[in-house]
């Protein structure tokens, strides 16, 4: 029987802010929610609600009705999800490392056995591995950062400029009646 089959490769977790090696692969991916702070979102919730709450109104009397659904602040404060792919590069001594990347990156950027140039950072949970920031390909001097959700891409545009207009008009009530 050949021992080839039982042994395991050691894999390395915690690294230095910079890893350079060849690229070995991705592992599976996964998805992890990003946490989104309550206070934050109940002001551009309530500030959004003024503005979506007069709009309404003069909807309902020019027209007879209102927009479309609003998300709830439940769906709000799930947060986005982000995808983790864990990667594995391995160093000149044949030590391998695995990181994790965190967002979207294009398939095609990184090819089995490239030679690439990790800077990492340490994770808030120390249990985890450290995430990559950004990847230099220094096979094809490819520079690559992995795009990642964030809270007001999760919010969206409208529901951000509805929180600046709601803020607008509850500060000229306010005006108005200490005026």
């Amino acid at each position: 029987m050949d021992d080839a089959g039982l042994y395991r490769e050691q894999i390395l977790r915690h690294a230095g802010p910079v890893i350079t090696g060849r690229f070995v692969g991705f592992q599976s991916s996964y998805t992890r929610e990003v946490k989104v702070g309550q206070p934050l979102l109940l002001a551009v919730f309530v500030a959004a609600g003024i503005a979506q709450g007069l709009v309404a109104l003069i909807l309902a009397t020019l027209r007879g009705g209102g927009r479309g659904p609003r998300r709830s602040f439940k769906e709000l404060k799930k947060g986005p999800e982000y995808l983790v792919t864990p990667l594995r590069v391995r160093d000149d001594l044949g030590q391998t490392y695995e990181v994790e990347m965190h967002g979207y990156l294009p398939v095609s950027a990184l090819h089995r056995g490239d030679l690439v140039q990790l800077r990492t950072q340490q994770q808030k949970d120390p249990q985890l591995p450290v995430k990559v920031g950004q990847v230099l390909n220094l096979t094809t001097l490819q520079p690559l950062t992995p795009r990642v959700p964030t809270l007001w891409s999760h919010l969206g545009p409208g529901l951000l400029i509805e929180a600046v207009v709601g803020l607008v008009l509850a500060g000229l009530l306010v005006a108005a009646w200490l005026s």
